[in-house]
């Protein structure tokens, strides 16, 4: 009988990863701006809450009566100047802008989108999967929507571990500290709705999988 033996392991390619274009940044933030914004809608019309810092600064501003805005920028602060020590000035300030072409979109959303009835469970599914597309296409150009995003890509990049993972934890912990703050079963709704969107992050995100920068 003959015994297969184990093929060698392909040696590493040369060629380098190929770099990002203009267009294709341009492109890129004007597609996930749109997702984003469009998974937002869902999850707004359907009164879910929502995990990262978003979730934390909504809370704070339910327990401490702060305004959300700048319970807000006062969580995401200490992210930004993270991501600008650990991963770079050109890192945050795309995720800077990446922010702000989300809120500039979601702003003129409110004018040209109407939503008719949408069942909760299909507005969390939905609406997760749309924002962790968004999500996906900003992490592999090299930026993100702050907060939660930066310290989970960093942790991927230092210790391996799966940025779509960590913040699922990250998240699911947000929501169940809204559970005195909102009701059980819209917890179980956004629950829906944040695992839907880190699932996508954790299964096309991870080391090795995408080369380009």
């Amino acid at each position: 009988m003959r015994i297969a033996r184990e093929l060698p392991p392909d040696p590493p390619s040369s060629i380098p990863p190929a770099r990002h274009s203009f267009v294709d940044d341009t492109v890129a933030f004007a597609s996930a701006a749109l997702l984003v914004s469009l998974g937002i809608a869902f999850f707004e019309h359907a009164r879910l809450v929502t995990g990262g810092t978003a979730g934390l600064a909504l809370l704070l501003s339910y327990r401490f009566e702060l305004p959300f805005g700048a319970a807000f920028l006062l969580i995401n602060l200490p992210f930004f100047a993270f991501g600008w020590t650990r991963l770079g000035r050109s890192f945050a300030l795309r995720t800077g802008f990446a922010v702000a072409l989300v809120s500039a979109v979601s702003a003129l959303q409110h004018r040209w989108l109407s939503l008719g009835a949408v069942q909760p469970v299909w507005a969390a599914l939905s609406g997760g999967l749309l924002v962790g597309v968004g999500l996906l296409i900003l992490f592999r150009h090299r930026c993100s929507l702050g907060g939660f995003n930066v310290l989970v890509l960093w942790l991927q990049e230092r210790y391996g571990w799966r940025a779509g993972w960590a913040q699922l934890g990250l998240d699911a912990a947000i929501l169940l500290l809204s559970l005195g703050t909102v009701g059980a079963g819209t917890i179980a709704l956004s629950l829906i709705g944040v695992t839907a969107l880190n699932v996508i992050l954790a299964v096309n995100h991870r080391p090795g999988r995408y080369m380009a920068v």
